[in-house]
């Protein structure tokens, strides 16, 4: 079983209320993939009309070696987790045949759940994307043996409410200091 290298992976959930799509996600997507800064893995898009209708469309960029390649490593790394040295066999062939079929672990039921989740009208996009671009600061900082502590994402959204909690603390530290009796001169 040879190492398949891959850069990091980010799954990205997506609604849309009253979506007007226009082709301009497929167009950046389009881009970033040209460019060689992503790499699509997986993409489930499920719409749902005003009347209840159910659409969807999935796409990737691997072929089928590749979707294979990477359902087998994706399966032997859960089954490391899941049974250890032992589980990583049953992993790797769980996650062949996982490829073979195209689900990835989207499987039709989970696109009939998102659907029955979101409201006529709307729509929502599950995006399973590798960072090429990290792939060899990836390889750097194992070489330099560094291991993953913790990672996110930080959206304009989070610093918008990492400021008001920011806010909320000092304008809170400084009711406190103004409740504190003024000390007496020293003599």
């Amino acid at each position: 079983m040879a190492e398949v290298m891959y850069g990091p992976m980010q799954l990205l959930v997506i609604g849309f209320e009253n979506p007007d799509f226009h082709g301009q996600i497929r167009q950046v997507l389009g881009s970033a993939m040209e460019k060689g800064v992503i790499r699509l893995i997986d993409l489930r898009f499920v719409w749902k009309d005003a009347d209840g209708n159910v659409e969807g469309m999935e796409a990737t960029q691997l072929d089928d070696v590749e979707r294979e390649r990477f359902g087998a490593a994706v399966g032997a790394l859960i089954g490391l987790g899941a049974g250890g040295e032992e589980g990583v066999q049953a992993g790797w062939e769980a996650g062949t045949t996982a490829a073979a079929r195209h689900t990835f672990g989207m499987t039709e039921e989970n696109v009939r759940k998102i659907a029955n989740i979101i409201p006529n009208n709307n729509a929502a996009a599950i995006f399973l994307i590798e960072h090429i671009w990290a792939k060899d600061l990836k390889q750097a900082l194992r070489d330099a043996h560094g291991y993953l502590i913790a990672d996110g994402i930080v959206t304009p959204e989070a610093l918008v409410l990492a400021g008001a909690a920011l806010r909320g603390a000092v304008e809170a530290a400084e009711a406190e200091e103004q409740k504190k009796p003024m000390a007496a001169p020293a003599r």
